[in-house]
């Protein structure tokens, strides 16, 4: 695909097919959450680390640990991910256990209330470029909706004062209710189309993680872009992002809508 006209990188070139709606990521995408994530996994594995390996290992590291074994993916499969690259392997316990256990689901537990502790403390901020594209998109009429990892994100949105801008939300406690996968598996990326009543081929995904990505590659979808904040543009295009942007003010909208609404659906 010659992706170059979406970016207004050339002076010419016919559009895509008229999209009818998009799917946005939360965290790094739509809510300057991610560094808020970043710091807690990083205060849980430092906590828990010493009492699970019989010699020092790396720790978890705030950048490239979070991006390669967390970043998109559900809380158990995360702490699985990271364990296992440290060689650690621990048993799953139950969806109910406390912070505290040394099972999968108690160190998840763990990491949402550090998660929890450091969002009050914090608040959320949002990233500009990406609300100025949401209101723009909705006032030419297509569709948008969030698909997050995340079992945070109604007290995520509605702290940043954005739920309004969403048709459709998919986030982890659908996919722990529906049984859907997490990414990069598209499971949740193709309930959110279905909830919209749109064709993947009609859709365009909006990620910043790698795992995103492949999820919005893997389900057929018209157009993925990668939104690159923190230098990781290369691994981004190489999961299958079509294109790449620093900031999503700088995605050349009149070139990636051509048609503003037309062919979408109604409200």
């Amino acid at each position: 695909m010659n992706v170059e006209h979406l970016t207004g990188q050339d002076g010419a070139g016919c559009g895509p097919p008229a999209y009818k709606a998009v799917i946005f990521d939360m965290d790094g995408v739509v809510t300057d959450t991610a560094a808020v994530h970043a710091a807690a996994w990083k205060a849980l594995f430092d906590e828990v680390l010493p009492d699970l390996t019989e010699s020092p290992v790396p720790g978890f590291d705030v950048e490239e640990d979070y991006r390669r074994y967390v970043d998109g993916r559900p809380r158990e499969d995360g702490v699985r991910s990271f364990l296992a690259a440290r060689g650690v392997a621990l048993p799953d316990g139950n969806p109910g256990d406390p912070p505290g256990p040394r099972t999968v689901h108690g160190l998840a537990a763990r990491k949402q209330e550090l998660f929890a502790e450091r969002l009050a403390e914090g608040g959320v901020t949002v990233f500009p470029g990406t609300v100025a594209l949401l209101r723009r998109l909705r006032a030419d009429g297509l569709l948008t909706a969030l698909v997050t990892s995340s079992r945070n994100s109604e007290a995520v949105l509605a702290a940043a004062n954005v739920s309004d801008l969403f048709d459709a939300r998919v986030d982890g406690s659908d996919a722990v209710r529906l049984s859907l996968a997490g990414k990069p598996d598209p499971a949740m990326f193709l309930e959110a189309a279905r909830r919209l009543r749109v064709d993947p081929a009609r859709s365009v995904i909006v990620e910043d993680a790698e795992a995103g990505v492949r999820a919005g590659a893997r389900g057929g979808f018209g157009l993925v872009v990668g939104v690159d904040r923190t230098g990781n543009r290369a691994r981004l295009l190489a999961a299958g992002a079509h294109l790449v942007v620093e900031d999503l003010a700088a995605l050349c909208y009149q070139r990636v809508f051509p048609s503003g609404a037309q062919g979408s659906t109604s409200r």
